[in-house]
């Protein structure tokens, strides 16, 4: 490991909440993805529980809330 700062604060003087606020987003915007995000599959069970797309036209909100 290198003994050189991953930045450097170049103007002001944070206070040690404000670099590890900093620190905090970097790292968490700088690592991976999780899988779901990167659009893994998902299971059937997750899938029958969003909603397809709703009937139009009508007596469409009467239909939306029968079983398909």
């Amino acid at each position: 490991m290198s003994d050189e700062p991953l930045f450097k604060v170049t103007r002001g003087t944070p206070t040690a909440e404000e670099l590890a606020a900093l620190v905090g987003v970097l790292t968490v915007r700088l690592s991976p993805a999780p899988v779901a995000a990167r659009g893994a599959t998902s299971s059937h069970w997750t899938r029958s529980a969003r909603p397809g797309p709703l009937p139009a036209g009508p007596g469409a909100w009467r239909a939306s809330g029968l079983p398909r």
